[in-house]
């Protein structure tokens, strides 16, 4: 049986911390440095990029990242798998090539693709291969697209890591891919070894979003030693998985760096920006129905036990097109009648513009209430009220809609301010669309760039073998913890972790003790999450139970509106959803809360 192989993050989006991969290479032993650079809105910024400057859709700051480590990788035989490769990844592939020939070192250079289906999305959708994804979901108009990428799995990358690939660079892969692809192809598993590609799966799933598996957006951050320590323990270290040759893993970070890995913050991680129980993929279906977490030691989590099952027929495939322009604008209700304040501010203002609310596709009002009673401060006294619109004219909503709030300044409330500076022009934004293609009309394309002009290239199939689902037998809500109750923050006794899925968010909540798991699972329905999160309640809202790591997970559709490019929202990825739900007050059984007081920090 081969040796677990050692997979290190150092990206968890385009933008992460640059030094990550020179801290991951020399902070300790790996055997693949891996990094995750395409979140759901990245592919629409690098098309705006690409649109600028044509050969410039892949992230850069992979390049920059390479040009450090490159040296030391190929001297310690790490493999470096990564998707920063985006819109362009033989692109991305000439850029690191250029940076090698400058350094005087000769690394073996793939790169996979196939997944870009801008050049024939318009025949895919009129002969109803791309379908949309979900029941409510509508493809638009394909002529309007400007990316449509399908997910890719993990087979190309194994298979340009096979045929001795240093550097491997894709385009839009699954996030857990750059992971998985390394473990299959170093454990030599099979296409049908769905329970081994699941724990691959999970594994990717934990470290793909960097530091967020080592105490990164953690709820109870509070219990990490040295958080505060600016140049010390405040940079948390990146985490890597140790893979064995069953499927197995254990997260882990380099000993001496910030953070903490617990059965806590992998918890967070596993239920970030998932569904329901079945996780679908292109290569396999892991049931995180069936993950067990233990802690094996100092910031070592065992991840084990997670089946798998054959995956879809069909890939799912991201789209994003040009929704139209929005501007917005903030102005500060101070003290006393802040809702007649915003209501005249309101009028005021649509008595000074040239278009009415009519007039525009979309107008979202809102007045936050971040005032409070009897002020000590002048910023204690001020609450918010936001304007946005959008619509297909960016004239209409350019200038002259943001110079008419500047006209009612002397005409309006007392004590009129805007908050975030003067009026600004109309700014684009995105709409995305997800749908899906049959698996067999999008085959994987790995080329080993030994020549410039003439890569080697062979195809991979992304059509995985057949195979029946499994059965997991369905666990029963334990008995409900009975007694007297206090009221307290749901965030006493339970833990989240939040985020979007396109226009949908994502919300898991965990307890860290049998009790609170019992009470949990009796208590949060989904007409309890709608009286204490009030703006889901007109929500289609989907409840999942893990009860193998004491979790749930709600799917709240429609949140973020079209998605995170046009979320009119202030937290337009759903990123703090999970620590108001914490903050919300609510009677719980002393008993849970006493368990939750006695149990070891962790």
């Amino acid at each position: 049986m081969s040796e677990p192989i050692r997979i290190a993050n150092c990206s968890g989006f385009f933008g992460d911390r640059p030094s990550a991969a020179a801290e991951m290479v020399e902070g300790g032993p790996i055997d693949v440095l891996t990094g995750d650079w395409l979140a759901e809105l990245t592919m629409l910024i690098l098309a705006r990029i690409r649109a600028k400057h044509p050969a410039s859709g892949y992230a850069r700051t992979f390049v920059r990242q390479m040009e450090q480590v490159m040296g030391t990788c190929l001297d310690q035989d790490i493999k470096v798998v990564s998707n920063a490769g985006g819109l362009d990844p033989d692109g991305c592939a000439d850029a690191v090539a250029e940076v090698a020939d400058r350094l005087g070192l000769s690394p073996t250079i793939a790169y996979v693709n196939g997944d870009d289906l801008m050049p024939r999305v318009t025949e895919l959708a009129d002969s109803g291969a791309l379908q949309p994804f979900g029941p409510v979901a509508d493809l638009g108009d394909p002529a309007a697209y400007l990316t449509a990428n399908a997910y890719l799995g993990c087979w190309g990358i194994a298979e340009a890591l096979d045929r001795g690939a240093d550097i491997v660079i894709t385009g839009r892969v699954t996030d857990a891919a750059v992971a998985c692809g390394p473990a299959a192809w170093h454990h030599g598993w099979a296409r049908d070894d769905w329970d081994q590609l699941a724990g691959g799966v999970v594994a990717g799933h934990n470290i793909e979003c960097s530091a967020q598996a080592t105490g990164g957006n953690y709820s109870f951050f509070t219990e990490i030693d040295g958080r505060e320590q600016a140049g010390g323990g405040a940079r948390f270290g990146f985490p890597w998985a140790e893979v064995a040759a069953d499927g197995s893993s254990v997260i882990g970070k380099h000993d001496g760096t910030g953070g903490a890995v617990t059965v806590g913050t992998v918890t967070s991680q596993v239920l970030y920006e998932i569904g329901g129980p079945q996780y679908l993929g292109p290569d396999v279906t892991a049931r995180f129905d069936t993950i067990q977490l233990d802690q094996v030691g100092p910031d070592r989590v065992r991840v084990a036990g997670v089946r798998g099952e054959a995956p879809p027929r069909t890939l799912k495939v991201a789209m994003n097109e040009l929704g139209g322009f929005r501007n917005s604008f903030t102005v500060a209700l101070t003290g006393l009648d802040i809702e007649a304040k915003a209501a005249f501010a309101q009028a005021a203002f649509w008595d000074a513009c040239p278009h009415g609310p009519d007039d525009f596709q979309s107008v979202v009002s809102r007045v936050v209430p971040t005032d409070k009673p009897d002020p000590e401060t002048q910023e204690e006294a001020t609450a918010i009220w936001r304007l946005t619109v959008k619509d297909p004219d960016d004239r209409k909503v350019g200038r002259a809609f943001a110079d008419a709030m500047v006209h009612t300044a002397l005409a309006g409330i007392p004590g009129m301010y805007g908050l975030g500076g003067g009026p600004a022009a109309a700014t684009p934004f995105g709409v995305y669309r997800p749908a899906t293609v049959p698996a067999e009309l999008v085959p994987q394309y790995v080329h080993l760039r030994h020549d410039r002009e003439r890569p080697d290239t062979v195809m991979v199939e992304s059509v995985a073998p057949a195979g029946a689902p499994i059965e997991v037998d369905p666990v029963p809500p334990p008995p409900r913890p009975e007694g007297p109750s206090t009221r307290a923050p749901l965030g006493r006794v339970v833990g989240t972790r939040s985020g979007d899925k396109g226009g949908d968010a994502n919300l898991g909540i965990y307890a860290r003790t049998d009790l609170g798991w019992a009470w949990l699972d009796n208590e949060l329905t989904v007409e309890r999450l709608h009286q204490l999160l009030p703006e889901t309640a007109s929500l289609t809202t989907e409840r999942f139970r893990f009860p193998a790591i004491r979790s749930l997970n709600f799917v709240i559709h429609g949140l973020l509106e079209e998605g995170v490019a046009a979320s009119t929202r202030q937290d337009a990825q759903a990123k703090a959803v999970g620590e108001w739900l914490r903050a919300r007050v609510l009677p719980i059984p002393d008993v849970v809360l006493r368990a939750e007081e006695s149990r070891p920090v962790g």
